[in-house]
Formats: structure tokens, sequence, C-alpha cells
């Protein structure tokens, strides 16, 4: 979801569903039928080694999509299911999974919001999360998840979600980043679930690592991504000063910023981009930038702290 130039976005991705792509020597994946304009072409599962193998984000509540995972793990044995988020997109399936393969589910933990929710927020804006997701094994950044022939190392991720969590591969400098890092599209970072603090702290500690090919929740793997992380900083830098612009010129509601912000958007992301709106707001109004009566929230009216 964007209306800059600023991103070298790669929108090929000729995946179709139910297909098994070798992308790398220990790397399948396959896409779940489940398009959207959040979703792109749909939810990206990834198969991981050979012989014993972990299956990274099972995906949404598709039985499809599940038949179409054990099918291609057939003759194999699935030691280890692992799950970036818990947004529906990506977790539901996992329980399909684990009672097909007796795997142990490795995750950062349940869902949870970023902040504790304001009094005037209603807990339906965060229907997209799976709240029933329990893995067996709770993973802290660092920790490192072993099999036969890989080895992942969990590195916190949280803005996305409170409980994102990307899986590195060190010895093959690549990382399953989720829905963290995506190269079709910027990453919908929505409050209380989300939060843009941690998302811009989470972008640049990647920047700190060595890994530098991503295998995203939706579309295309990204190359150069470090480059291409340093891009997104940058992005989100510009839609905050393009924020502070228009509150410049007076007080404004959030739509009034999505219209002045993102040119020509998509009008079914134009919620989506509100609460990116507010996340960006969030953060202004905590370092004192942005000031707004009561608590920053999607409903509220924003001017700039000095008055101007």
């Amino acid at each position: 979801m964007s209306d800059n130039d600023d991103i070298p976005f790669n929108r090929d991705f000729p995946l179709k569903p139910g297909v098994v792509e070798e992308v790398r020597p220990g790397v399948r994946r396959v896409l779940c039928n489940n398009p959207s304009p959040f979703t792109f072409t749909g939810t990206v599962s990834y198969i991981v080694g050979r012989g014993n193998v972990a299956i990274i984000d099972p995906g949404p509540d598709n039985e499809a999509h599940a038949s179409a995972l054990l099918e291609a793990v057939r003759g194999e044995t699935v030691t280890h299911i692992l799950v970036t988020h818990t947004h529906r997109d990506h977790s539901p399936n996992t329980a399909r999974l684990k009672a097909a393969t007796g795997a142990p589910v490795y995750a950062e933990g349940p869902h949870r919001a970023s902040r504790p929710y304001y009094e005037s927020e209603k807990i339906s804006t965060e229907s997209g999360a799976d709240r029933d997701f329990r893995p067996d094994v709770e993973v802290k950044d660092g920790d490192l998840i072993e099999g036969r022939s890989w080895a992942l190392q969990a590195v916190a991720t949280p803005g996305h979600t409170a409980n994102h969590m990307a899986f590195a591969w060190p010895g093959q400098r690549l990382t399953f980043i989720g829905d963290h890092v995506m190269g079709w599209s910027t990453s919908i970072v929505a409050p209380p679930d989300g939060s843009m603090v941690d998302y811009m702290a989470s972008l640049h500690r990647l920047t700190q690592r060595d890994e530098d090919l991503y295998f995203s929740g939706h579309g295309p793997e990204i190359a150069d991504a470090q480059r291409y992380v340093r891009f997104l900083i940058r992005h989100r830098e510009a839609r905050e000063a393009s924020i502070l612009h228009r509150l410049a010129k007076g007080e404004a509601d959030i739509p009034t910023l999505v219209r002045a912000i993102y040119i020509g958007i998509d009008p079914r992301l134009t919620g989506a981009a509100g609460y990116s709106v507010l996340a960006h707001l969030e953060d202004l109004v905590g370092r004192g930038i942005v000031a707004t009566d009561g608590d920053p929230v999607i409903g509220g009216r924003y001017r700039l702290a000095n008055g101007e």
C-alpha cells in the first residue's frame, strides 16, 4: 500500500496456488489461494530442509492449502512448525498441520496488542487477529531452532504485530521475514495491534544483520535486502514529514491526512492507510511533536504541538 515511487516494489510473482516451488536448495514455497488487497496473490508458506523439514506460516483456515503442504512433504517428516505472527492469514492452519504431523509449534507467543486499549477503542479493530493460537514452544529473540539439515535463529521484529518473529538462516544468509518486510508493498502498521516505534526499531535492527535475501509472507523474495530495508526506512521518514507538512497548514483529522498524503490510493485501502497514519501520529505525539485532545485515536484531531 503506497502512493510513492521511492521504493523499488516487485509485483512479479507468477507462482500459482498449490504449486511447490524450490527457490533455493532447502527452501520450497507454496502459495495459498487467498488473494486480496492486503495479501497480494495470497499467503506464502515455506518448507525448510529435506527429509526432516520445518514448515513456516501454515496460512489461513484453508483445508486445500493444508492438503497442498502435506502433499508437498509426502514421504518426509515434519519436525517443526514455525509461525511468524498471529494474523488470520498466517496462523489458523497451524492446527490442521499439527494434527496431521504431530510436529510441535514454535512462535513468539499468543496474540497481543502493542499497547493497552484506550477507553474509546473497541477490540473489533483487531478483527484480523488469531486469538486462538497458542504455540507449544515460545521462542525468544536469538533462540536457535535446529533441524537435521538447517538451523534457524529467531529474530524479534515487533511492529506489524507485537509478537512478530522472523526466522534467519545465517548459514544461508537468508531470512524468513513474515510480513515485516514485503517486496510488493509496504507493510501495514495498525495500532493498537501494531506500533510504528517498534516497527522502525525493528527495521533499523535488520540493517545490522548479515542476511541479504528475504522470503516474505506475501509476494516474491527480496534480494539485496539490506538496501531495500533502507528504502523502507526512508519511506517511513518521508511519510512522517508529509504528515507534519500537512499539519503545518492547520489542525486535521486522519481522513484529511490520508487524502493529502495517499494520492490515488485504492479505495479499499483507505481504512488501512488511516491506521498507518495513526501509527505515525502515536509516535509523533509520544515525542511531543504533535498534539491531540485526549488519547491519540483513529477519530482524533491532530495539530503541531508548537501551535503553528
